[in-house]
């Protein structure tokens, strides 16, 4: 469940989310000692931030070299035709492809901008003909491979 507007959060919380964006297998007895609350009170409250959306994910995060797959690429695409279906199956074509980690349908001369992690540049070049030749739809893309992660991940300021 999302959160609708803003959410209702005190500062306690605040704390809480500050210590498990950076690492949320943290031990409730941990936390509750730097926050000031007792473990079962972070525990209902991280009960709680889950169940209102306030935490969307409780996920690991994976180093890409060492599995092989060292090539993060940024790629702005641009709709041929903004017909509100025809952008919905782009969101989905996108949205299915386990090559794109992040899509954001976003304003100015493109449409979308997504982070792209492939093992090569060929997979690369296979993964552009399946989404944006033969998906259909695209006027164009543009691509930056990225040289280096200097900042990803990083924490919700709070």
């Amino acid at each position: 469940m999302a959160p609708s507007g803003t959410a209702q959060v005190d500062e306690f919380d605040r704390k809480i989310l500050q210590l498990v964006q950076l690492d949320n297998l943290m031990p409730h007895r941990e936390i509750s000692e730097r926050v000031g609350l007792s473990a079962p009170a972070v525990a209902r409250r991280l009960q709680r931030l889950r169940a209102t959306g306030i935490i969307r994910k409780d996920i690991s995060v994976v180093n890409e070299g060492a599995l092989g797959r060292p090539l993060t690429i940024v790629v702005e695409v641009t709709s041929e035709n903004e017909r509100l279906d025809l952008l919905d199956e782009m969101k989905r074509r996108f949205m299915s492809c386990p090559q794109v980690q992040q899509c954001y349908y976003v304003t100015g001369e493109t449409d979308f901008i997504l982070i792209m992690n492939a093992s090569d540049m060929d997979e690369y070049t296979s993964l552009t003909r399946q989404l944006f030749f033969e998906g259909g739809n695209v006027k164009s893309f543009r691509t930056c491979v990225s040289m280096e992660k200097v900042k990803t991940y990083g924490p919700i300021p709070l």
